[in-house]
Formats: C-alpha cells, sequence, structure tokens
C-alpha cells in the first residue's frame, strides 16, 4: 500500500505548488465512485472538473484506448490519421460547424478562438463578461475577470469585460472594432449561472451588427452536461466557434475549437498547430466517449437526474440553486471550503467555487439513489 504521507511529502519537493489539494489519494475509479490507497471509497461529484461524464474507465473506453494503444499510439500531424477525420466529422454533425481544430485543452481551444477571430476579422477588441473563466495561458487569462488571477501576469491583451447577462451593456462594449464576444453560455467557474433565455440570442444579434464573431465556450457545459449535447441548444443560438475541452475524451487530455461559414476559411496552412493534437490515441478515446453517450442516453439521463438533483437539493432550503442538467451550483450561509472537508470525511467528494458557492457535476452515469446519498451527507453537515 502506498505510504501517503511520504507521496505528499515527495510531491511538496518535486512538483511546482500551483494546486490546493484535498487530503486524499486517489487509486481507482469506476463510474461515480473512486477509492483511494487504504481502500475507502467515495461518490465523486467533481468528476474531474466535469470531465469524468461517462463515469470514471468505462469498459468501452478502456477497450477502445486499450486496443489503439496496441495499434497506434502517435505519429504528429505531418500524416492523415483516420481516427481524426472520423471524429471531426462526428463533431461537425454534433455541433453544427463546418471545420475543427484539435488541441489538447480548454484553454488551448480558446487560444485557437483568439487566433481565428485576428486572422477572419483582422480586429483585436475582445468583449468577455464578469466572472467568466477562459484558462489561465496568457492569451486565455486575458478573457477570464478575477483579478487575482490576471493581476501577477500583467501586462496582457486583456477583453473588455461586461457584466454577464445584461444585454444593454454588451450592446454598449461591443463596436465596430470588436473582433468577438466570448461567452460561456452557463458561467461554470463563477457558481454555475444561467443567463435568461433570450441573452444568448440578443448577443448573436449584435455580434451580426458589428461583424464580430460570437464565440461560446462549451468546455465545462458541452457534452450532455446541461442536458443537451451542448448548452447553446436551450437558446437555439448557433455560434461561429465553439471550444469544447473537458468530457470530449472520457478523460484523457483534448480539446477542440470549431468554426463555421467564413471564419472556418480564415486559417491558412502554419497558421496554427501542435504536436499532440488530434491523435490517433486520443481521438479514438473521443469517439468512444460519444458513443457511450448516445447509445446510453446520457444526454436525457442528465436532463432528467439534473431535475431531480435541483429539486432534492431545494428541500435543504440553501439561499439559491441554479443549474442546467447535471451541472448545479448553490450558496450557502456557511464556509464551504470547510463543508467540502467535511463530505470528504464522509465518503463524498464535491467542490466550491467560492466562499458561499457549492457546485455539483456528477458523472452522467449517476443514480438517484448515488444523488440522494449526496445530498443526505450536505444535509448532515448543513
Amino acid at each position: 500500500m502506498t505510504d501517503k504521507k511520504d507521496l505528499v511529502k515527495r510531491e511538496s519537493e518535486s512538483i511546482f505548488q500551483t494546486y490546493g489539494r484535498q487530503d486524499v489519494l486517489l487509486v481507482k475509479g469506476s463510474g461515480a465512485h473512486v477509492w483511494d490507497c487504504e481502500g475507502r471509497e467515495y461518490l465523486d461529484f467533481v468528476a474531474g472538473i466535469a470531465v469524468n461524464s461517462i463515469g470514471h474507465c468505462h469498459p468501452k473506453l478502456v477497450e477502445t484506448v486499450s486496443r489503439q494503444a496496441a495499434a497506434l499510439i502517435h505519429t504528429s500531424n505531418l500524416y492523415y490519421t483516420e481516427n481524426q477525420v472520423l471524429l471531426a466529422e462526428e463533431l461537425k454533425g454534433l455541433t453544427g460547424m463546418d471545420r475543427a481544430y484539435f488541441c489538447n485543452s480548454g484553454a488551448e481551444s480558446i487560444e485557437a478562438a483568439l487566433k481565428l477571430v485576428r486572422r477572419a476579422t483582422g480586429r483585436a477588441k475582445i468583449v468577455a463578461a464578469e466572472r467568466a473563466f477562459h484558462g489561465r495561458t496568457l492569451g486565455s487569462l486575458g478573457l477570464t475577470h478575477k483579478a487575482a488571477y490576471r493581476e501577477p501576469f500583467r501586462p496582457l491583451r486583456e477583453a473588455e469585460f461586461v457584466p454577464y447577462n445584461d444585454s444593454e451593456a454588451m450592446k454598449a462594449a461591443v463596436t465596430s472594432e470588436t473582433g468577438a464576444v466570448f461567452l460561456e453560455p452557463v458561467q461554470g467557474e463563477a457558481g454555475v449561472y444561467v443567463p435568461d433565455g433570450d441573452y444568448l440570442r440578443t448577443a448573436r444579434d449584435i455580434c451580426d451588427d458589428q461583424g464580430a464573431l460570437l464565440i461560446l465556450d462549451e468546455v465545462q457545459t458541452g457534452f450532455g452536461r446541461t442536458g443537451r449535447w451542448f448548452a447553446k441548444e436551450h437558446s437555439g443560438v448557433v455560434p461561429d466557434i465553439i471550444c469544447l475541452a473537458k468530457a470530449i475524451a472520457g478523460g484523457l487530455p483534448m480539446g477542440a475549437m470549431l468554426a463555421r461559414g467564413s471564419s472556418s476559411e480564415s486559417f491558412q496552412k502554419g497558421d496554427h498547430g501542435s504536436t499532440f493534437a488530434g491523435g490517433p490515441l486520443i481521438c479514438a478515446a473521443a469517439l468512444a466517449t460519444i458513443d457511450v453517450i448516445r447509445e446510453e442516453k446520457l444526454v436525457e439521463r442528465s436532463e432528467e437526474l439534473g431535475r431531480y438533483l435541483k429539486s432534492e437539493i431545494e428541500k435543504l432550503n440553501p439561499r439559491e440553486v441554479r443549474g442546467l442538467g447535471l451541472m448545479v451550483g448553490l450558496d450557502l450561509n456557511c464556509d464551504c471550503k470547510s463543508l467540502v472537508e467535511k463530505a470528504l470525511q464522509k465518503g463524498v467528494l464535491i467542490n466550491n467555487t467560492g466562499e458561499h458557492t457549492l457546485r455539483l457535476i456528477p458523472p452522467l452515469v449517476v443514480t438517484k439513489e448515488e444523488i440522494d446519498r449526496v445530498v443526505e451527507v450536505i444535509g448532515e453537515l448543513l
């Protein structure tokens, strides 16, 4: 058995200390459950931060990755590989976009979108929303609103920030000099904020009026998380560019940026690239993940169980409950960081996005019984 205390000491001496970790060493996962080095079981309502949507170590994903790893793992983008084309075609059908660019993370998908905006429009001005989180690389950091993230790394090329869900503020900010508006259809890292039904449609109209591109960051909301394949479907809005990652490959690192119309024609050979992006192994994983979501009707399951989760959480009388599908935020009159630590001791993994805010984003394979247990633990701690 691994000595956790020794490993924690070695970690502190060997790895940059950029993460605040909970005091648990995880070694195994299955479905909505994980186990630590001492054999203790936990219900996982963090899911790798909305990554493990088909559950931990889904048999179809494990089999697909094992089979592909035995055939071909990596070749680079100097050559054609079939899985990359198959995945691009799948994503085009699911998103309504025309072309895909593959990368390795959500932040990289945002970076690719920023470069595409410059190529497609020639404009430098970007508008983003207050409370937004789009990543921590230097480009995506300029779109991320929290000052504490940006301050140590200024100067950045920063967006003009406007209040989320405020159409009038956006209309005032977007001009003929604006290249793009970046929005999350649901603000995840901020605490799961869902906009009014007409907000994204109005954003679409504003962008069209000024010749700006509308970019939706669906890194956290994609692949069934909100009870639709993509959260944009709740409003019927079609963006010019969509950014994806997290759940796309079932737990392996991958991102994608897709565009439609003239924007999809703007990148030329050599404009952008990545050594590892869209390799045969990772694309096989993504194709298997999409198959599982479709075969097990996890989008529909997310909508149904999301309603159930919200209704059960509301019985605890929190200050506020927000969410779509299995993406739920709740505000409480207590120290949520302390509550998260206490939940760990009771065998439940949850996370807080603020001092008084919890976020629940379980695997889409979660059951009602598992939801009941997590709600019970939160209720006991309150």
